[in-house]
């Protein structure tokens, strides 16, 4: 008899998901730069790069561009971490189709699936990250996102056969249109914790995470 979890790993081996985190934009409506904003004791990068790092996914791919000398020097020692490689996308004024295609393309021969995770949702835990891995891997999909409440959010996962797709996408979107036109390849995970599409757009936004967190 298998212990408990081995199962979930060795599908993990064979089937390895790649997580690519978004973080090379300007934050245009926020009005400087959410990655660099200071959460408790952390960057809001940090908060989603930690919680990558320490879930299922075989490696990490942390897309960056604007500031991105800045946000090299904050993470400091953790851009040695074994299972991230940094990318940085000089083209980010293009939108946000240019990052998940330098994420993308890093991954595409080497993993058989990608996740992609948005640096201003900082609440995403490990625990969700795995769960949807656990199902996805589980799964025949090709897509898989997580509900909740009836509305679909972030992060998002595909699989090898979209990701010409993907790599066809242009302009400051992600991959909305893909999923909304294959919906018999989604898979949806139904997550309890509305607090894990909580995203940075305002100040407001800001303010009212630092409160959840005081």
């Amino acid at each position: 008899m298998q212990p408990a979890g081995e199962n979930t790993n060795n599908k993990a081996t064979q089937n390895p998901t790649a997580g690519v985190i978004l973080a090379a934009g300007v934050s245009a409506r926020f009005g400087r730069p959410k990655q660099l904003l200071k959460l408790k004791n952390k960057h809001l990068v940090e908060w989603v790069l930690d919680s990558a790092l320490m879930s299922q996914l075989q490696n990490v791919v942390l897309v960056l561009g604007h500031e991105y000398q800045e946000i090299l020097r904050i993470l400091g020692a953790r851009t040695n971490h074994p299972r991230l490689e940094v990318v940085i996308n000089h083209r980010y004024l293009e939108g946000q189709s240019r990052s998940l295609t330098a994420g993308l393309l890093k991954v595409r021969h080497t993993h058989s699936s990608v996740m992609f995770l948005l640096a201003d949702q900082p609440l995403i835990t490990s625990k969700t990250i795995d769960r949807m891995l656990g199902r996805f891997w589980k799964s025949e999909k090709d897509i898989c996102v997580p509900v909740c409440r009836g509305k679909r959010g972030n992060p998002t996962i595909f699989s090898r056969i979209m990701y010409e797709q993907l790599l066809a996408i242009h302009g400051d979107i992600g991959a909305r249109d893909i999923i909304r036109a294959n919906p018999s390849r989604v898979l949806q995970i139904e997550v309890d914790d509305p607090l894990c599409f909580f995203d940075v757009d305002s100040e407001k936004d800001f303010t009212h995470l630092q409160d959840l967190l005081t």
